[in-house]
């Protein structure tokens, strides 16, 4: 081959560059999938009973009791009556003193000292990991990004210098929450706590996506919280004249007149949209593109930039590659302020308003549960995801007639004030989510539509329910509550099984139920009740044993292959290994058309190790692990992997030599067996 001209050199460094340009461009937008969410928002305590209560149109704004108020040390008739009629109403969460240490393996000492807000950080992420499926293994590159602001316990907590120990730093501040859940799932990306007032959550969901696509972490956990524990960060807004007299936001509303204060935590778990596929993960919604900006020089610190906030918009549109007259809905920031509403719709207006054929859909969670401050934006984004997937818009209330002030340039709105049908099919549905700060930070997502997944697993004759928690009470009822997934009959029976198996921790006290039908299932679980747990009884030690040569079959494994992702991966990464080694491919050996070569010893040997290796990763995936292995010839190969005394790829090297040479004898020779 001759060597290229200078100009044709010079053309090829070109393509080359232009490829590179290319791929770093498509890596800086590159997709990211929603693959987990867990809640707890007032009037509900996870995703599941999020989606119902805004579903039904629920109102969570309540008069908060005096005993949210008494370790604060603060009475209501200490206060100004003006005062106190400020922060007489709210979201609030139940039970925020309570809290599974022992789960976490803290101690109640050190959990004394925590603030409350990351005790529920710990627990709702737990929900979603759960809801990912990645609970018994998440990736150790994972970043942790929150969104949080209110840090009433730390002043609480060094008021009183009697009170101040050991756990009081890691306890009290807040960027201890991101470490602390780094440190007990064992997570070593970054690590963030974001404050940015009340866009604070959008902006840590829009750094975790940076950092995904940077190559940071491989899974981002992300979200925010926000508690109310003392009243004076409410008197300090009522006095800024932001807070709504009797408790109601009424976002867009002729008499908007303030908002009202909430509390809550979201988290969501994503990952680059290829890898999630790749996974094999079940994927919610798709965040497709993002922009966070500031007001700049506005009317005053605290007051909304119309322009910036449009310009937010249109960056958020250009990340996504999308066009502002394809956004269907847009949960806005919505606070129900007179000032901040007309603002904002001008904005929605002017960005999302050229080229419309359909109505833009608004509303706005804060009428639901009220400003979570912190935490308003994953409230907002888990609502939006919520929504694509069930295919209606939540009723928006508080909206009887649209503000005076607001003139949406000639664009169709809709309030959708009884909720709305969203249905999938045509065209893609996309959502806006906003989230602005009263210091100036603003954030936008544009989130799509999940793409068509099928069921996780084939359908089998006979399915396992396999459960597992720490203590017999915490079993009898995760018992229970599988009772009421069986019973509502939203999920397919071996989508739940699989998920139970694969996609969770095993803890120590288990059972496990066998049938082939959810009624057969659902009736075994019932009749147990009040005999799960362990009852004290010695636990079984499991061996596993591997096979010699001989036992070796065409199709060998095929229906775990074809059924059960970890048998499947492991497979695939023996056949990875054994490239070079073997002729053929390993999976053409065992389930295509060169499974005649199975006869002979050097495709035998490896093609056994494979499978059996593939056996003990399924077991091991579904709790079951040996507390020793034994093995004969070429079983003790596989042993000696499992047992950890080399690695896969060497164990495979082993084998493939061993079955070549034997293969090398030729025909005639025999094997001896001696005592």
């Amino acid at each position: 081959m001759s060597e290229l001209s200078p100009v044709k050199q010079a053309l090829l460094e070109i393509r080359t560059l232009r490829a590179k340009v290319k791929e770093l461009e498509a890596a800086r937008t590159e997709a990211i999938a929603v693959i987990g969410m867990g809640a707890r928002f007032p009037g509900s305590n996870d995703a599941h009973s999020y989606w119902d209560f805004l579903e039904r149109g629920g109102d969570a704004i309540r008069e908060i009791g005096e005993d949210r108020w008494r370790d604060a040390g603060v009475s209501m008739e200490s206060l100004d009556p003006l005062d106190a009629a400020s922060v007489r109403y709210g979201g609030c969460l139940e039970n925020v003193d309570r809290f599974d240490a022992s789960f976490f393996r803290i101690s109640a000492r050190e959990a004394e000292m925590m603030d409350p807000q990351q005790r529920i950080l710990l627990e709702v992420c737990w929900q979603a990991l759960e809801d990912a499926a990645v609970a018994g293994g998440q990736p150790q590159r994972s970043g942790v990004f929150l969104g949080l602001g209110n840090s009433d316990y730390q002043r609480m907590t060094f008021a009183d210098l009697s009170r101040i120990d050991a756990f009081t730093g890691t306890g009290a501040t807040l960027s201890a929450a991101a470490g602390r859940l780094a440190y007990v799932f064992g997570w070593e990306g970054p690590a963030v706590v974001v404050d940015t007032a009340c866009s604070s959550s959008l902006v840590a969901v829009h750094l975790a996506c940076r950092s995904l696509r940077d190559r940071e972490c491989d899974m981002a956990v992300t979200g925010g919280i926000n508690l109310i524990l003392t009243p004076t960060g409410g008197v300090a807004l009522a006095r800024g004249g932001m807070l709504s007299p009797d408790g109601q936001c009424r976002a867009f509303d002729a008499r908007a007149d303030g908002f009202v204060r909430g509390e809550g935590c979201g988290v969501v778990l994503l990952k680059r949209l290829k890898d999630a596929e790749a996974d094999g993960d079940r994927i919610h919604a798709v965040i497709r593109g993002s922009a966070v900006n500031q007001d700049g020089r506005s009317g005053g610190l605290t007051i909304p930039n119309g322009p910036s906030q449009e310009n937010l918009l249109r960056d958020a549109l250009a990340a996504a590659g999308v066009e502002g007259s394809e956004v269907g809905y847009v949960e806005a920031h919505g606070t129900g302020t007179a000032l901040g509403d007309p603002i904002e719709a001008h904005a929605l207006a002017g960005a999302l308003g050229k080229g419309r054929t359909e109505p833009l859909v608004v509303g706005s969670v804060k009428t639901n549960i009220g400003h979570l401050e912190a935490a308003a934006g994953i409230a907002g984004l888990i609502k939006v995801i919520l929504t694509l997937e069930k295919e209606w818009i939540p009723a928006h209330l508080h909206w009887e007639q649209m503000n005076p002030h607001i003139d949406w340039r000639g664009v169709e709105v809709e309030i959708p004030v009884k909720g709305k049908a969203w249905k999938r099919g045509g065209k893609r549905r996309l959502a806006g989510v906003s989230s602005f700060g009263f210091s100036g930070t603003n954030a936008h997502l544009v989130v799509e539509e999940a793409p068509e997944q099928g069921s996780a697993v084939k359908t089998r004759e006979w399915e396992v329910l396999a459960l597992s928690a720490k203590t017999e009470a915490a079993l009898e009822e995760l018992a229970k509550r599988y009772e009421g997934s069986l019973k509502s009959g939203e999920l397919e029976l071996e989508d739940i099984c699989y998920t139970a198996g694969v996609g969770r921790s095993h803890m120590e006290e288990r059972m496990a139920v066998v049938g082939r039908t959810k009624e057969e299932i659902l009736e075994k679980l019932t009749a147990g009740r009040g005999k799960r747990g362990s009852r004290k009884r010695d636990r079984a030690r499991v061996g596993y044993l591997f096979t010699g040569q001989g036992s070796q079959h065409a199709g060998m494994g095929r229906e775990l292959y074809e059924k059960e992702a970890v048998f499947r991966r492991a497979i695939e990464e023996c056949g990875k290994h054994l490239q070079g080694h073997l002729a053929e491919p390993l999976e053409a050996v065992l389930y295509g058309e060169k499974s005649l070569l199975l006869e002979e010893t050097a495709y035998a040997q490896p093609a056994l190790f494979a499978v059996e290796w593939a056996l003990a990763e399924l077991w091991k995936s579904w709790g079951v692990q040996p507390a020793w292995v034994l093995g004969h010839s070429v079983g003790e190969y596989v042993a000696a992997c499992v047992a950890g005394c080399y690695g896969l790829e060497e164990g495979l090297k082993l084998i493939a030599g061993r079955g070549r040479l034997m293969q090398q004898q030729g025909e005639g020779w025999g094997m001896l067996a001696a005592r």
